[in-house]
């Protein structure tokens, strides 16, 4: 006896409870294995696949791409241990029946273009319209701004785009937001890379960046200055004894910012492997709301777009954010001479409801320490 399963939607988060469903991996009639993905639902977060619980294949489809899906709705029906012979056969007339309707078609058209033609040739209008194309085509050729054509495209904005404009415009409406600045000489940690980098890849699997510099360092800075890792709730201050790092990353689909948990246990090689683990899974898709939730503190690096300046938005309900930048060589004075060195301009954007412009200027003073003598982080100053 044939044993039929209806598949809901499954729960996705304790914040979510609908999403839009993008597309359908299996069609009716397809086979399906245990544990495969059978439709993609997109959320405000992050894309969540819809896995069969069960081998079999699919026989009926109870929402339509782009539709919007709660939690528990009914999603699809499928046969439990059935094989694809018996459902591949229905599919494959379906597939055929446009073309038998197409040549149906065929002679309705020809049939009445014969009569109406006659009618319809005599008459000027549709001689005028190709004539009319070809001479503001002929005209339009010499003009100055290029092709007459102009045109435009409409595309609505996915869900994660929507979700990151509230959050964004939210921000700026709720902190009380500004921007303090260093620069920091970046020769000793580029020296440090080209020394050690290849012995971290041989060693670890994994290569040896900044972003894993700039995160201990953070953290040490965090730890020093605690009103950086605090945030407001309600009418209290939140302080944080552990430091969860938010990393900005940039995604076909807009910009996510999964979690480093726990820096402040973490090596900077640690750090780099993480990185390395959540950007693939970012970039694949495969990141997960688990991936994204929580952080203290987030760091921003425009620098790999080559962004020189900038003043990053706070990722709320966070008290501050770090903005990286491009590194840049330029004359700076060094024990009284001029030369020519790396640097790097860092900006700490912040809540000023929450930190004080001096707390603001000495975490960045501590991180710019830190990345100009790695060796302090060695000694834990």
């Amino acid at each position: 006896d044939a044993k039929y399963r209806t598949i809901k939607v499954p729960h996705m988060a304790d914040s979510i409870t609908e999403g839009t469903l993008k597309s359908w991996a299996k069609l009716v009639g397809e086979q399906v294995e245990q544990d495969e993905e059978v439709a993609s639902i997109e959320t405000d977060k992050v894309d969540i696949p819809v896995n069969s619980p069960v081998g079999g294949v699919i026989r009926e489809l109870l929402a339509k791409e782009e539709d919007t899906v709660v939690v528990g709705q009914d999603l699809f029906k499928i046969e439990e241990g059935a094989t694809a012979e018996g459902g591949a056969a229905p599919s494959a007339p379906k597939a055929a029946e446009p073309t038998p309707s197409e040549p149906v078609a065929t002679p309705k058209k020809s049939e009445p273009a014969a009569p109406a033609a006659p009618a319809a040739q005599p008459v000027a209008a549709p001689k005028e319209a190709p004539v009319k194309e070809s001479k503001p085509a002929a005209s339009a050729s010499p003009v100055l701004f290029g092709t007459a054509e102009r045109s435009e495209r409409r595309v609505k904005m996915n869900r994660m785009r929507l979700r990151i404009s509230e959050r964004l415009k939210q921000s700026q409406n709720t902190a009380a937001s500004l921007t303090t600045f260093n620069e920091i000489d970046m020769s000793n940690l580029i020296d440090l890379r080209k020394t050690y980098k290849d012995d971290v890849l041989k060693t670890h699997g994994v290569k040896l960046g900044y972003m894993g510099a700039f995160v201990k360092a953070s953290t040490h800075a965090l730890q020093a200055v605690p009103e950086v890792n605090a945030s407001i709730d309600g009418d209290h201050l939140v302080y944080y004894d552990y430091c969860d790092v938010s990393v900005a990353v940039a995604t076909p689909k807009g910009l996510v910012t999964p979690v480093l948990r726990n820096t402040e246990r973490m090596s900077i090689v640690d750090v780099e492997q993480e990185i390395a683990n959540l950007g693939k899974k970012a970039r694949d898709n495969k990141i997960t709301v688990e991936d994204m939730a929580g952080g203290t503190f987030t760091i921003s690096n425009g620098g790999v777009f080559g962004s020189l300046y900038g003043t990053p938005i706070i990722n709320m309900p966070q008290a501050a954010i770090l903005g990286m930048h491009a590194i840049k060589e330029r004359p700076v004075v060094v024990n009284g001479k001029i030369e020519i060195r790396p640097m790097m301009y860092v900006a700490l954007s912040y809540d000023h409801r929450i930190i004080d412009g001096r707390e603001a200027v000495t975490f960045l003073v501590k991180l710019k320490e830190v990345i100009e003598d790695p060796r302090r982080l060695l000694l834990s100053v």
